[in-house]
């Protein structure tokens, strides 16, 4: 039974990933940060079938002594703090988790045991003001926000110890990838869930920030699929990992309210509030490699993905439970 550690296994990559993993037959491991408050309903279904081990990646300490005591043949390093929003407000813990948390896995891997395989959760956000359409693993980082900049950080970091340690550690470039697991936080989930509250009555407006800024969303269970067939590979390489696909925000709200029998325009209103320092107009990934490589491809269309959430929001919404 081969043992993998999952960082960040609370988040919604992390649970996918979690069953994808017990169905494969490993023993996972998930590292969890000791807070006041437990934030285990992504994984409260398959909860009972994990390890559950507190660690943080600003403490170096606590990943070595993870790795020695359970170890691991793969790590994934998913955890982060990955809203791009709050980035801006809290610059300095955002470069110190989601970019020098890096650098404590490696480094921890590297003084545990270097062969363990790692993996290291990039994402197009490095791409920002895109220099090429689409984006493919060689088009250069442009990054727009302080998370943007740290997950170059990150990216680079896990390059540079792959050829100076000769550690198997592979990047996978994601593009936006959503579920009904998604925070309330992200414009995808908040245009769903918000929808459901409006159909059902218990709200009359959504507000948003700039309709016209285009993404490339898959679903995160077809993407951790990717991320397992990265760590199957003989060498370490690093993939984009994308449908190839753009859609706006405002066709987001199209398909959400239209599954709904709505017009968003009757109930959506734009904020300034929800504008970002310095947007990111166009991402749309190039997933060639990946397909040719991995032999991987998304299962699920973005009507799909957008109507399944839906769907899951309006059950939640009816059933009366909080959002989260």
């Amino acid at each position: 039974m081969p043992t993998a550690l999952i960082t960040g296994v609370t988040g919604q990559d992390g649970s996918y990933l979690a069953e994808f993993l017990l169905e494969r037959g490993y023993r996972v491991v998930g590292m969890v940060r000791r807070t006041s408050t437990l934030n285990f309903h992504r994984i409260a279904h398959i909860q009972d079938k994990l390890d559950l081990v507190p660690g943080d990646l600003s403490d170096q300490i606590s990943l070595i002594r993870i790795l020695e005591e359970y170890k691991p043949d793969e790590v994934y390093n998913l955890a982060a703090q990955s809203f791009v929003q709050t980035s801006w407000n809290q610059p300095v813990f955002t470069g110190d988790v989601t970019a020098l948390g890096v650098t404590r896995v490696l480094d921890a891997i590297r003084i545990v045991n270097p062969k363990i395989r790692m993996y290291q959760a990039s994402s197009s956000e490095m791409f920002g003001k895109v220099v090429q359409v689409p984006q493919s693993e060689n088009t250069p980082f442009y990054p727009r926000s302080p998370y943007g900049v740290a997950k170059v950080y990150g990216h680079w970091i896990t390059i540079n110890y792959r050829e100076s340690y000769n550690m198997f550690a592979t990047s996978g470039i994601l593009f936006n990838h959503e579920s009904p697991r998604r925070g309330l936080e992200f414009v995808t989930r908040k245009i769903t869930h918000q929808a459901a509250r409006i159909k059902l009555g218990l709200a009359d407006e959504l507000r948003l920030g700039n309709l016209d800024a285009r993404r490339d969303w898959g679903f995160a269970g077809d993407y951790v699929r990717a991320m397992w067939l990265m760590v199957q590979r003989d060498t370490p390489q690093d993939y984009v990992v994308a449908t190839g696909e753009t859609h706006s925000v405002e066709q987001f709200l199209n398909v959400a309210f239209e599954h709904l029998d709505l017009d968003w325009r009757e109930f959506v209103v734009q904020d300034e509030r929800f504008m970002r320092p310095a947007e990111v107009d166009l991402l749309v990934g190039d997933p060639s490699k990946a397909g040719r490589e991995l032999g991987w491809e998304p299962a699920v269309s973005f009507p799909e993905l957008v109507k399944m959430m839906v769907d899951a929001d309006m059950r939640l919404v009816q059933s009366g439970e909080e959002a989260v």
